[in-house]
């Protein structure tokens, strides 16, 4: 009798990850955007917002966003983590499982996820101060009347890295410093306000993303380059 030819080993297949309550969020997040801009009527959005609140893994994710173009970063981040090796598979990812939108990162196209420390609170009423995250700040958050302060990302910005800066402001606004290669993404509400992101601020992505979020009334902020970035730049 011939011998047994043993079966091929299956190809080996990084572990499925869980998805947490942020990832979920953030897919009901764009859902919400795409019924508003007229991209789901409202059968398939509560079709697709059951979908996300039952998806148990992140694999479940990608399905729900891959033909709205406001998931389309959403969509390349999970389909990023689900594929060739699993989360953690390049370098300079922080931590992952929480859902903010986020991009990829220069040249080498790393998915870009929020650092592993607290979430800070800040509180600006008419005054405000000298404010630099430190590195791993996942997101900030900060309420400002009549006041602002200077909001320095040099020590928390990095190659796929993700900040979100969730900032509400009435009748005032901050000055927030970018290292050079920064790309910076402008998701703000405002009335009788706006944001200002200088053209010098405004990078490939090389060194992470800052997102803006947040609610302004007759305020606003201003992205800039830090100076030290500024300065070597224009020797």
């Amino acid at each position: 009798m011939d011998e047994q030819t043993p079966a091929e080993e299956p190809a080996h297949r990084a572990p499925r990850v869980r998805a947490a309550d942020s990832d979920r969020d953030a897919v009901l997040n764009v859902l919400a955007l795409a019924h508003a801009a007229g991209r789901l009527d409202v059968g398939e959005l509560d079709e697709r917002q059951t979908g996300a609140m039952r998806a148990k893994y992140i694999d479940e994710l990608p399905a729900l966003l891959a033909d709205l173009p406001e998931g389309r970063e959403l969509h390349a981040r999970y389909t990023a983590q689900t594929a060739g090796g699993g989360l953690g598979a390049g370098h300079g990812l922080q931590v992952p499982g929480t859902g903010h939108t986020p991009a990829t990162s220069g040249e080498n196209n790393l998915p870009v996820l929020p650092g592993a420390g607290r979430a800070r609170n800040q509180v600006d009423i008419l005054s405000g101060g000298d404010l630099e995250l430190e590195a791993g700040t996942p997101e900030l958050s900060d309420y400002a009347l009549m006041g602002g302060s200077n909001i320095h990302l040099r020590q928390v910005m990095g190659p796929g890295v993700l900040l979100t800066l969730n900032l509400y402001s009435l009748m005032g606004g901050h000055d927030i410093f970018v290292p050079a290669g920064v790309r910076v993404v402008d998701e703000t509400i405002n009335i009788m306000a706006g944001n200002t992101i200088r053209k010098s601020a405004q990078g490939d992505g090389s060194q992470g993303t800052l997102v803006l979020k947040g609610f302004s009334v007759m305020a606003g902020h201003t992205v800039k380059l830090e100076p030290e970035d500024k300065r070597r730049l224009t020797r």
